[in-house]
């Protein structure tokens, strides 16, 4: 694992590299306990950046990791920081979120080969305002669908527009997905999760490990990749682990890298 992040570093920092993280530890391995961790321990390094940042009035002001360089990133991973979550936003404005996101959750006997069919119709409902989108396995069960944006627009304008997206999709495609969170509701759907885009919530990072038996990654596509897995309706087509990752990335380089400076302003309507 620790190996893995060394190795990887210079393809995920881009992506956590100011930013608040939250992690999941897991001291005794994937199949022992786990705990989600905002807080950045006390016992860290004087070289970790951490950034104060108020979490609500329950919570109040937390220290957040900022994962900024390499030492860091093993740092992090040495603490058994399995999964890595950042915000959606800078710690420069914890309002502005960078990116637009849809997390697509299958509900079984659903798998990513329909999470596949929800994310081709969402890159074919932005093409027509002129938008790209981005997608990435989330290395479990789903996939997540990002639109670049990079520009002054706050959680305020993005949660409310992911949610029209997210029933406008259900409204099209009763059958395939749902946009409400009772889980009851999704069995053989896709749930598209709009509520991603709040200041409170973090998805997984891209390259992140997952905590599985096996090494499984958050992993970028070319929407090539995704159309395939759909055509071919195989759900092993998008599943990639630490090696294959390391691979695709010395092959393609980062197929995420536009996600951070690609700007555009998200339609009016839809």
């Amino acid at each position: 694992m620790i190996d893995y992040y060394a190795r990887i570093a210079p393809a995920i920092l881009p992506h956590l590299r100011g930013r608040a993280l939250t992690v999941t530890r897991w001291p005794d391995g994937v199949e022992g306990k786990y705990f989600f961790e905002k807080r950045s321990p006390k016992h860290r390094p004087d070289w970790v950046r951490t950034e104060a940042i108020w979490a609500g009035r329950r919570a109040g002001e937390i220290e957040f990791a900022v994962c900024d360089d390499r030492p860091t990133l093993i740092w992090l991973a040495q603490l058994a920081a399995l999964e890595l979550h950042p915000s959606l936003a800078l710690v420069d404005d914890v309002m502005q979120p960078t990116v637009l996101a849809f997390d697509l959750d299958p509900g079984p006997p659903a798998t990513i080969v329909e999470c596949c069919g929800v994310a081709l119709t969402i890159r074919k409902l932005f093409a027509g305002f002129g938008i790209e989108c981005f997608p990435k396995s989330s290395g479990s069960k789903g996939m997540q669908v990002y639109v670049p944006l990079n520009t002054e627009v706050t959680y305020e304008t993005t949660k409310p527009f992911a949610r029209a997206v997210a029933q406008a999709l259900e409204s099209s495609e009763p059958g395939l997905v749902v946009s409400k969170m009772k889980k009851e509701l999704r069995k053989g759907k896709v749930f598209v999760d709009w509520s991603q885009n709040d200041a409170s919530k973090t998805t997984i990072a891209v390259y992140s490990l997952r905590a599985r038996a096996q090494p499984t990654v958050s992993t970028p596509l070319h929407w090539e990749e995704v159309e395939k897995a759909a055509a071919d309706a195989d759900p092993g087509l998008l599943r990639f682990e630490a090696a294959d990752v390391l691979g695709r990335v010395d092959e393609h380089g980062d197929l995420f890298a536009p996600v951070l400076e690609l700007e555009q302003e998200l339609p009016e309507g839809l």
